[in-house]
């Protein structure tokens, strides 16, 4: 176990990509199997604890501390599992420590009854850090910055193979991947993937700036709407024993088809693989991201949460067919062999996403600008921008420069005053990083704030600090771990916020969501009473017409 938790303990601290995954080949390499098997699992959310919950370690420990200091332990330190581990003192008596392949296989066969007793025991045993690596892996909050795409990239490196080839094989195998690894070390074949509905890596695009256009030729491309939902893969195909097989698989790869039965069912006996984006229609309509989020992250639906947000697909790109690989045609082939296989498949949950007519920048400039009358036409509340491809533009995994390029619509902006700071996660739990903010509006006694979004990025670590001072400094009210900060006309603290958009929502007191909102600048030149009101928030959603057509 300690391996694995120094291995967490490094990888929270280093913010560099090629460090991380410096650290992560030296460990695939130095660790045993199967270990370093199970650790792969755990980075790429193939590990499950479901008799450990949070409740129960704050049981556990609440047994053995005083819950006064408990309390104000974990008010100081904002993380349970660090919390915790600090707080949970080792028995000197227990020489040997488990190793990661024991504590896995241990909760595998324990009971729920069981698995307290388990885990005081594994604690016991285990220093600080191992305690804080334990609590992270069971809980299945590691929050170290490895993607499962980071970890399978790392391991491909190992063997120098492509990652898109751990990729192809990957649904084949389950944890502690020993055939994997024998593959990837050159001890053993090639894992044999007999999945008839494998999941392919996506193609993903660059940011294009003003400069780009200058060097590209419009007629070389295509254009599309960049629609407000999340990227996903439709696979499906017959296996040897003529077994249908359709599964639904999110951009890293995690499958997802549980959480849309009503999506695998209607596209019936798909056989090829489509990409495309996950959206909620109504009447035809495509809704707002807000009302998508009542679908996303569920591990049960409801036959209510089927009818009243129908999940719908509109798609971009076809890359298998009939156990044809189309990714490496062009890509105004695979265009229209994409448009014929929707028309035969005709499914009510799953259309053509439609292309921008353009002849040149400046004419999809405007279209980007204005999406209704540029073909969007009643969906255009959900456009967030548009897709520019290369008409020749194989399908290639990763962000290979030169053939895709995404053009988001402007961002928004508002000042908006610092009201709420919670303590951060990870590296960041010593600070308080998480921020809701809000806006000015008449209330029953005079002007006040009300909330309107929360942030927790956009700043440099340099400036969390200053923050952090400021909260800390100007701090009126706890909550826990929320603290309160001063928010008064001539006292406070002032963010430029950026956000992608708006929409309504009964959930928040002031009526308004904002969609992805960060911090864009801290105006230590602004007082609160400078900040922007609610009204110019109404007016921004009326003259885009973000609103959508439902409430969250």
């Amino acid at each position: 176990m300690k391996p694995f938790a120094d291995l967490l303990d490094r990888l929270a601290y280093e913010p560099r990509r090629n460090a991380k995954l410096a650290l992560l080949r030296d460990y695939f390499v130095r660790a045993p199997d199967p270990d370093r098997g199970y650790a792969l699992a755990a980075m790429t959310d193939a590990l499950s604890f479901p008799h450990l919950k949070p409740a129960l370690i704050r049981q556990l420990i609440l047994e053995r501390v005083d819950p006064v200091l408990f309390g104000l332990s974990y008010d100081y330190v904002g993380d349970l599992s660090e919390t915790v581990a600090l707080l949970w003192r080792r028995d000197a008596a227990i020489a040997e420590t488990p190793t990661l392949a024991f504590v896995v296989e241990s909760f595998a066969n324990a009971s729920k009854s069981d698995a307290p007793a388990l885990l005081a025991r594994m604690l016991d045993a285990l220093d600080e850090t191992g305690r804080w690596a334990l609590l992270k892996l069971v809980t299945g909050a590691l929050r170290i910055g490895v993607s499962a795409r980071l970890a399978k990239t790392a391991l491909a490196q190992v063997g120098e193979v492509a990652p898109d080839e751990v990729e192809h094989v990957w649904h084949a195998l389950q944890p502690p991947y020993a055939d994997l690894f024998a593959w990837i070390e050159k001890r053993g074949p090639r894992p044999e993937s007999r999945d008839p509905a494998p999941f392919r890596p996506p193609m993903l695009a660059h940011a294009i700036e003003d400069a780009d256009f200058d060097k590209l030729d419009a007629k070389d491309f295509v254009a599309e709407w960049k629609w407000d939902g999340i990227r996903v893969q439709v696979s499906g195909g017959a296996s040897a024993s003529g077994r249908q097989t359709v599964r639904l698989y999110s951009r890293t790869g995690d499958e997802i088809s549980g959480a849309f039965p009503d999506l695998v069912e209607s596209v019936g006996a798909l056989d090829g693989a489509l990409d495309g984006e996950l959206i909620v229609m109504r009447e035809g309509r495509v809704q707002s991201f807000n009302i998508l989020q009542q679908r996303l992250n569920r591990k049960t639906v409801t036959p209510k949460m089927l009818l009243d947000y129908p999940a719908h697909i509109r798609a971009y790109d076809l890359l298998a067919e009939g156990g044809e690989d189309l990714r490496a045609l062009p890509f105004h082939t695979r265009r229209a062999r994409l448009e014929a296989f929707i028309a035969r498949l005709d499914s009510p949950r799953l259309d053509l996403s439609p292309l921008i007519a353009f002849e040149t920048w400046e004419q999809l400039r405007a279209a980007r600008s204005d999406p209704a009358p540029a073909g969007a036409g009643d969906d255009a509340a959900a456009v967030e921008g548009c897709m520019i491809k290369r008409v020749d533009s194989p399908y290639l995994p990763g962000r290979p420069k030169g053939y895709w390029w995404k053009w988001k619509r402007d961002p928004f902006a508002v000042d908006a005053v610092l009201m709420y700071a919670q303590r951060g996660h990870g590296k960041r739990s010593s600070y308080y990083s998480d921020y809701t903010f809000g806006v000015w509006r008449a209330g029953d006694k005079g002007e006040e704030l009300t909330p309107v979004g929360k942030a927790y990025f956009g700043f440099t670590d340099e400036e969390l600090i200053q923050i952090d001072r400021f909260v800390r400094r100007e701090t009126i009210n706890r909550f826990g771990p929320v603290r309160e900060v001063a928010h008064e006309p001539d006292k406070g603290l002032v963010f430029e916020v950026a956000f992608e958009g708006l929409q309504r929502s009964a959930r928040h007191k002031s009526g308004l969501a904002m969609r992805f909102p960060r911090i864009a600048r801290i105006r230590w030149d602004k007082r609160p009473r400078d900040a922007d009101r609610l009204e110019t928030l109404e007016r921004m959603l009326a003259a885009s017409d973000l609103a959508g057509a439902g409430n969250g």
